[in-house]
């Protein structure tokens, strides 16, 4: 066993050390033509090590080069690292090439970028990176960088992607990690058939290798990127980070672990205790009392982001955010939690992986896979889900941003998966009436009401509570696609409720929506509900994952200008298939012509051999949604 395993060290290291003596190695004309098809980049080598020192260390090293093909590669051709109280970056090498192999130049230490990892929301944080970018414009160009990190955490291990990107594709790409051989590494991978190679001597060494990746699609509505491209994923059993020790082995593990950084930080100052009770003990209703508090929270909080070395993952004590009357996510949730103790009701802190396209963990893989912190309220029949980072959100609901995935609730027993609520086309509602004239010349004037609902309020909600008048003015005139127009008027009024709601009212001039020819006008009479997606008609490679679900319902009424009369109506459309469904009709009533439509979007996952179904959905929909009626003046 011990001649197989020096063996195999001479062998890597002889090819390391090959590639190195080759003077032109990253000339471009070496790459294999079957990588240069559809890529803008080509990863010509790449070697990852991690190697676990002990519970709470560990180094890690990786050497990349990439080859830029095109504009369109100069993403792949920059470096960024970041680090805090519990990351040293040790060194940074790096190289710039040309076509032929031939290097250009190394990089300088006083060329990389170092600076504050804080957001504009952020009071205190000791993240960092360091960045660098050669900025070659000479196609084809190779970078290389070589980089060690020193990590005092075992929270965190690196993953293993080796096609980053659509339009990439993969020459060769290693990754190691190497253990203590006591030591229990936990690894899943994914379009990856073989196991590990492992050897054992002192220390354990885990292999993965692939050769010759071809580009990956990035397909409308696709799967997420580790689910359709190699990648190997590694777990901690037992870790240790800022004097805890936790463990990984499950979820309930993890969940200990989580629930004894919050342990005895549910203190609230006798004021606060003293307003709780005054605002919540005469309301009967559970649910009421709950919204009571929340917005009592809401009103004397505000979020900042706080992420000073283990404050990172512990929440500030209540006392100190009822005090400071600011917390961070964590923070303002425990204070969420010790509101709610404070009178008897019993809530959950919950981890969950926030963000409206990026919502999927792996649910059999224990790990820290989340970036955000929410509360639930378990009830008899169900439960309510509390946002405490937004001082305007409706108690209960949760928006698109943290929706309809699983999350971890945490308690003295430790971890459990659960599922947050998804909001269907019941509660996704865009309801829209138009009442609008057209002109002999063309001009239309439309009074625009629309109601939107739950995930179709989200962006608008945020808008609102965000943007003054102004800036509110320019984000229409950005979302409405007309002709040349003005906004005359506009009007909002937020509904709080379980599924929260925003009317809007707008006044729209256009003074030549219509097309004039002779005397004919031809009008398009859906305004503002056009769809715009056109799907590529290519073999589709992975199935379909439509996230959420949502119905419009449009109501037009255009009044016709004096003397004309309505020559041509467009044919009504209709059907219904497993995507969805919708209908668009037209009729004259009176002086009017009326325009009915609806769309209804079902979430769920399909199969790849479905997808000539969507594209021509979408097509039939762009087609009838520009539907013209014609109309022509009366003779006589």
């Amino acid at each position: 066993m011990k001649n197989k395993i020096l063996c195999a060290l001479l062998l890597s290291l002889f090819a390391l050390q090959s590639f190195a003596a080759d003077d032109n190695k990253y000339a471009a004309s070496k790459i294999d033509p079957s990588l240069l098809k559809d890529a803008s980049a080509v990863k010509r080598v790449e070697y990852i090590r991690y190697e676990i020192k002990d519970l709470g260390s560990a180094v890690y090293y990786y050497k990349t080069a990439v080859t830029i093909l095109n504009e369109n590669g100069d993403k792949h051709a920059g470096w960024y690292e970041g680090y805090d109280k519990y990351t040293t970056i040790r060194s940074v090498d790096a190289s710039l090439y040309d076509a032929a192999g031939k290097k250009i130049r190394s990089l300088k230490n006083s060329e990389i970028s170092d600076r504050t990892g804080s957001s504009e929301g952020s009071l205190a944080d000791d993240n960092r990176y360091k960045s660098h970018n050669f900025f070659y414009k000479v196609y084809p160009y190779t970078v290389e960088y070589e980089v060690e990190i020193k990590r005092n955490d075992l929270m965190f291990m690196p993953s293993w992607m080796p096609v980053e990107d659509d339009e990439y594709t993969v020459e060769s790409s290693i990754f190691e990690i190497i253990s203590p051989l006591d030591y229990k590494l936990r690894y899943k991978a994914f379009h990856y058939d073989k196991e590990p190679v492992i050897t054992s001597t002192k220390e354990k060494v885990y292999h993965w290798e692939v050769k010759n990746l071809t580009s990956v699609k990035d397909e409308y509505a696709g799967p997420e990127w580790q689910k359709i491209t190699p990648t190997v994923i590694a777990g901690a059993t037992d870790f240790e980070i800022g004097g805890f020790k936790g463990n990984m082995s499950d979820w309930k593990e993890f969940g200990k672990f989580v629930y004894s950084l919050k342990q005895n930080r549910d203190n609230l100052p006798p004021a606060v205790k003293a307003a709780v009770h005054e605002l919540a003990d005469d309301e009967p209703n559970v649910k009421k009392k709950i919204a009571l508090l929340y917005n009592y929270m809401q009103k004397n909080t505000r979020y900042i982001s706080i992420q000073l070395g283990i404050g990172g993952w512990q929440p500030f004590d209540a006392a100190y955010v009822a005090e400071k009357k600011y917390g961070d996510c964590k923070a303002l949730t425990n204070y969420m939690f010790s509101l709610l103790k404070e009178v008897g009701i019993r809530s959950v802190y919950t981890l969950v992986k926030s963000g409206t396209f990026k919502r999927s963990i792996v649910e059999d893989f224990p790990s820290q896979q989340f970036n955000h912190v929410i509360l639930s309220v378990p009830m008899q029949k169900d439960t309510v889900w509390l946002e405490c980072t937004d001082q305007t959100l409706s108690a209960g609901y949760l928006s698109g941003f943290t929706s309809n995935r699983f999350a971890l609730m945490v308690d003295e027993d430790g971890g459990h998966l659960v599922k947050t609520p998804a909001y269907n086309f019941n509660d996704n509602l865009q309801i829209r009436k138009v009442t609008a004239t057209v002109d002999e010349n063309g001009k239309l004037n439309a009074d625009i009401q629309t109601q939107y609902s739950g995930m179709q309020q989200d962006d608008l909600f945020s808008m609102i509570n965000s943007y003054s008048k102004k800036e509110q003015l320019e984000y229409l005139k950005k979302e409405i696609d007309l002709p040349t127009y003005d906004i005359t008027s506009f009007d909002y009024k937020t509904i709080s409720s379980r599924i929260p709601a925003i009317d809007e009212k707008l006044n729209v001039v256009a003074e030549h929506y219509a097309q004039v020819s002779g005397k004919r006008i031809f009008i398009e009479p859906n305004l503002l509900s056009k769809t715009t997606l056109k799907l590529s008609d290519a073999e589709r490679q992975n199935d379909i994952d439509l996230i959420y679900e949502y119905r419009d319902v449009d109501t037009v009424e255009i009044a016709l200008p004096a003397g004309f009369v309505t020559e041509a109506l467009p044919q009504p459309v209709s059907f219904t298939n497993k995507f969805g469904q919708y209908k668009i009709n037209y009729k004259v009533e009176g002086d009017k012509v009326v325009l009915t439509r609806l769309f209804e979007r079902k979430a769920g996952k399909f199969p790849a051999s479905d997808y000539k179904e969507l594209v021509k959905m979408y097509a039939d929909m762009y087609k009838a949604d520009r539907g013209k009626v014609v109309v022509v003046k009366k003779e006589g």
